[in-house]
């Protein structure tokens, strides 16, 4: 067992080897150079070029086995900018939602099967809601995981709800895959995701995706209403601030 794990290790290094190599040289390099700069016999290195290759995070460069830094790699440190690029533009947006609303909002990201408060804008009023930065909900139970659940692609969606077990969180939490699916259908039509006490008693959140160039739900924007100003008035006022931040969240992300 010992010497399975160094040998894996030893591959684990010597991908990071090869790909620091080509980004610390800023040019294409031969099969044969490589192997020479990083002392990596060349019968050991042609297979893991090979599954480099394969994952695009190396690609052919012109002449006889020659390599260079693929496309995989870019769009790995494009899609990791873009998280911290999320929080930062998001948390002025937040911010509006607050004051346009008067009650607490937030951008949440999803996090395995849960979503967690990435950003966020607490009410000023006397009666609010406080939710705290890193703080995470199950998806089934919040109305930022169900908007984005509601836009997830079908098989992911499928997968989530063929292992999921329902814990009552409150008396209204939602208890069985029919009624989230149902939900989870009108939330795709309509583009807005609720819980009515589902998480914490007393409270409304409404939610709307946010999402990625690929469509992808990324994260949702949500505000939390205690149920004693919750009402139409209220929940049309609250969805039109939400749109319009994730528009222009979605705009400078794509941008």
């Amino acid at each position: 067992m010992k010497s399975e794990t160094l040998g894996f290790v030893k591959s684990a290094d010597r991908v990071f080897d090869v790909l620091e190599l080509l980004a610390r040289q800023a040019q294409a390099l031969s099969h044969t150079e490589i192997a020479a700069a990083l002392g990596i016999p060349k019968s050991s290195l042609t297979q893991l070029l090979r599954n480099l290759c394969a994952r695009a995070y190396l690609a052919s460069a012109p002449g006889a086995n020659t390599f260079a830094v693929g496309p995989a790699v870019f769009a790995l440190a494009q899609r990791a900018r873009r998280g911290r690029d999320l929080v930062a533009l998001a948390q002025p947006l937040v911010e509006q939602i607050t004051r346009e609303t008067g009650e607490s909002s937030s951008l949440n990201r999803l996090r395995g099967e849960e979503v967690e408060r990435a950003c966020g804008a607490d009410s000023p009023q006397a009666l609010t809601y406080s939710m705290k930065v890193g703080s995470r909900a199950p998806l089934y139970a919040v109305s930022s995981g169900k908007a984005i659940l509601a836009f997830l692609p079908p098989a992911e969606r499928d997968r989530y709800l063929s292992k999921l077990t329902f814990a009552r969180i409150t008396p209204r939490t939602i208890g069985s895959s029919r009624r989230l699916t149902s939900e989870l259908r009108r939330a795709a039509i309509e583009g807005v995701a609720y819980s009515f006490e589902e998480f914490t008693p007393g409270i409304v959140g409404v939610a709307v995706p946010v999402s990625d160039q690929r469509r992808y739900p990324i994260g949702a924007l949500n505000v939390a209403i205690p149920t004693v100003r919750y009402g139409e008035a209220t929940r049309l006022r609250v969805i039109e601030s939400l749109r319009i931040a994730a528009r222009s969240l979605e705009a400078e992300l794509h941008a």
